[in-house]
């Protein structure tokens, strides 16, 4: 295994993971934990009890979070006409369409999410090779697919991000950043979560909320006591 540095070592001392703390107690804590000097994105684990491999118990969404990411996404919209006008109004970084598939084919990656309007997912599915294993593929449960191009493009600017449980049952997902006050995590993270537990599906059995982790980039792990979460 990679031995940590110096810093995390120190910042691992700080932490009693015997002890599941509230979330603004393991927020506060990230924030004091972070070891990099740089500004470090805070992102919380959520482990779920559900079976991916079942469709019905796959989860997949996206959320506003209140005090967004800390970062600015670049969004690519897939559009014609007065939807290709609406886009670039909203403030897309990009839009296009059979322009945009050329220079996606020859390399070009250059965005964070990808909108497009339904007629224009046949032109985009040809892309599905490459944006596909990457996540960037237009998704209507993300509201990446809509005609409501203003809408969907003012809300991944805003601060809009997607979760998706993986194949070990675990929700992946950015709150923010450690120079965020612990008010605006705390509120970032209640958002989330909120959003996971609305998704539960009716065919997970048990305990939902398994286990909760934050941490910073380069911090260690800092376990959330499930039941302490905002229901």
């Amino acid at each position: 295994m990679p031995k940590h540095g110096k810093k995390y070592q120190e910042a691992a001392k700080l932490i009693d993971n015997t002890n599941l703390l509230e979330p603004k107690e393991a927020l506060e804590l990230v924030k004091k934990t972070a070891p990099a000097k740089f500004d470090e994105t805070v992102e919380v684990a959520v482990r779920l009890g559900v079976d991916p491999r079942h469709a019905d118990q796959q989860i997949r969404g996206a959320v506003v979070l209140p005090h967004g990411t800390g970062r600015t996404a670049k969004v690519l919209v897939f559009a014609k006409g007065e939807k290709q006008k609406e886009a670039e109004n909203a403030g897309a970084d990009y839009v296009g369409a059979e322009d945009m598939v050329e220079k996606i084919q020859g390399g070009w990656l250059d965005f964070d999410v990808v909108v497009a309007t339904p007629d224009m997912m046949g032109t985009v599915g040809k892309l599905g090779r490459i944006l596909g294993p990457k996540g960037l593929m237009p998704n209507p449960k993300t509201g990446t697919v809509t005609f409501e191009v203003e809408k969907a493009v003012k809300e991944i600017k805003a601060g809009k991000i997607e979760y998706r449980v993986d194949k070990a049952g675990i929700i992946h997902a950015p709150i923010g950043k450690v120079s965020f006050s612990v008010e605006a995590l705390t509120d970032n993270f209640n958002t989330l979560l909120d959003a996971l537990i609305r998704a539960k599906p009716a065919a997970a059995k048990g305990t939902y909320l398994k286990s909760i982790t934050v941490s910073s980039t380069m911090g260690p792990g800092i376990k959330v006591n499930p039941l302490k979460v905002t229901k």
